[in-house]
């Protein structure tokens, strides 16, 4: 009876794994299969995807600019910036310049995640160093002795993933920052 019963179910395993094996080994199948893919249509679906992310981060940040009542100035890349106290007089921040902050970054609801009072202040080289993209751009419109308030969408924050430490994936941030000071890179 053993016997019988496997002798049947070899031969119903050979009956539907041969021809599939024939079948997944055919060329003319699998070439028909990569006429099937087509890289301009998943492209297109990305860009629609990523078209709907910053459509709903930009969103939340005019919701947050209503609900916190402050004329943020928004520019073609996104960022917002409002300078709630502008210093009388200061250096313009520059491409190439070093410059020292005080910050605090936080999620638009009000979740702080990192500050210079746990952490120290920041000092970097405008547009060159490892920091968010969103505050090389941003500090470019701010002089020594500002304080502003930026919004960064997550493109130019920490994008799709997150930092994978207190930023979620896609979210964009708030940035407080001072800045301290602005000194002229020497080469």
């Amino acid at each position: 009876m053993i016997f019988r019963f496997s002798q049947y179910m070899f031969k119903y395993l050979a009956l539907v794994f041969i021809p599939m094996l024939f079948i997944c080994c055919n060329p003319d199948v699998q070439q028909d299969e990569k006429k099937s893919f087509n890289k301009e249509k998943v492209k297109q679906q990305f860009v629609k995807a990523n078209q709907q992310v910053v459509i709903k981060e930009s969103d939340e940040m005019d919701y947050y600019q209503k609900s916190h009542n402050m004329p943020f100035v928004k520019t073609t890349g996104g960022i917002r910036y409002y300078i709630y106290k502008a210093s009388p007089k200061g250096d313009s921040v520059k491409t190439d310049d070093i410059i020292k902050i005080n910050y605090k970054v936080s999620l638009l609801d009000g979740t702080e995640c990192y500050s210079s009072e746990t952490e120290g202040a920041k000092e970097f080289v405008v547009g060159m160093e490892n920091i968010e993209d969103g505050i090389h751009k941003a500090v470019l419109f701010l002089k020594s002795g500002d304080k502003a308030l930026i919004l960064i969408p997550s493109h130019l924050a920490h994008g799709l993933l997150g930092d994978s430490k207190k930023i979620p994936p896609q979210s964009p941030i708030v940035y407080d920052v001072e800045i301290l000071s602005v000194k002229k890179q020497q080469h």
